[in-house]
């Protein structure tokens, strides 16, 4: 099949989304299939062996051009599939111009931010939804009652985090995010110090909270405030390889996010054998079962709490890591590839095309 993936946000810039859409054209082209990523990232013409079509824009938003390129080649793809966070207009735009297309949403709305998703779905016409969460899933169908909601899970290799486990190194607890008020950067920075307090002191910890973004200097000013520079390292933004190897040397993962629709890091983390410790509002909890991977919590203090426990208690410890070590998830490359597949031949759409918003959601809000 030839397959075009539309993503506003795409390498070189990191992030959950761009990294997701990136293996997910890696792995088809290993099938067999022919893909090319629509973006209006700014880059190089590839990404490895990913051909990547880069469209002009202005403040996030495509411009005509962009639109004009859009309707001339996406009907030659037999696919288009279209990745959209909570405003993604380019994402939006292929969905309204492709034939049939699939749109699948990465992010959580939250409860308390109104987000319009029936203007949106008007604008894209007969779009089919889907989510990479259950958790995700659940919110567009009680927006969208009348959409059959699919979940089109994010992949891992659990090979590539299965790193040899280094047994010298102190307790280590670590967290990857972008560092945004989203991911909750200074509120994993007061997690740990809670962690600190409740687990003895001839413990030797570390922590390690990887990253960048808006609140890197928040951060790092937190720590120093805080007095916690002996023992809780900012690194910025590392590799996946730098990401793997830190990850040997690591016990404990914390997952503060509160509307994390499906935990990437914390899957990749699990991967590698550490205990998650996650918030159960979100998707991670379709990977991390309370006492099996790690442990669900509904609050900062529990969050605390269950790390300090997990980490006073080395037979606990050592059993939940064990277990993540050697078993996969299910959400492996080789079953979220078949479930893509299976949704790309075999799926079915509702409704008609109704009449559709003329004015795209996003330049609503501006």
């Amino acid at each position: 099949m030839r397959i075009a993936l539309v993503s506003d946000c795409y390498l070189p810039r990191l992030g959950g989304i761009e990294l997701q859409v990136h293996d997910l054209a890696v792995q088809l082209i290993r099938a067999g299939h022919e893909v090319t990523v629509f973006t209006i990232t700014d880059g190089p013409s590839s990404a490895g062996d990913v051909p990547v079509v880069r469209l002009p824009a202005f403040g996030g938003v495509p411009l005509g051009a962009a639109v004009d390129r859009l309707r001339s080649s996406l009907p030659g793809f037999d696919v288009v599939h279209c990745h959209s966070s909570l405003v993604s207009p380019l994402a939006w735009q292929a969905a309204r111009l492709a034939h049939r297309p699939f749109l699948t949403l990465h992010s959580l709305p939250s409860a308390s931010t109104p987000w319009p998703l029936a203007r949106i779905d008007r604008y894209v016409g007969n779009a089919q939804w889907s989510a990479v969460s259950e958790a995700v899933a659940e919110v567009l169908r009680q927006l969208l009652p009348e959409r059959p909601i699919g979940v089109l899970h994010n992949g891992v290799d659990p090979a590539l985090w299965r790193q040899y486990r280094r047994t010298a190194h102190p307790l280590t607890i670590v967290s990857t995010m972008r560092l945004v008020r989203r991911k909750r950067p200074l509120a994993t920075l007061r997690i740990l110090e809670q962690i600190r307090a409740a687990v003895p002191s001839a413990v030797e910890l570390r922590a390690v909270v990887v990253g960048d973004g808006p609140q890197t200097a928040a951060a790092a000013r937190a720590v120093r405030r805080r007095g916690l520079s002996g023992w809780v390292d900012l690194p910025g933004r590392m590799t996946r390889c730098e990401i793997q190897q830190l990850y040997a040397s690591a016990d404990v993962y914390l997952a503060p996010a509160e509307l994390e629709s499906f935990g990437v890091a914390a899957l990749e983390a699990r991967c590698a054998g550490l205990a998650v410790v996650a918030m159960a509002s979100g998707g991670v909890g379709e990977f991390v079962r309370p006492g099996i991977e790690g442990q669900l919590v509904h609050s900062d203090a529990e969050m605390a709490a269950a790390a300090a426990a997990l980490l006073s208690d080395p037979a606990e410890l050592s059993r939940i890591q064990s277990f993540n070590h050697d078993n996969n998830p299910a959400m492996t490359w080789t079953n979220v590839l078949a479930q893509h597949l299976t949704a790309y031949s075999t799926s079915t759409w509702s409704r008609p095309v109704e009449v559709r918003e003329t004015q795209p959601p996003s330049a609503s809000r501006r």
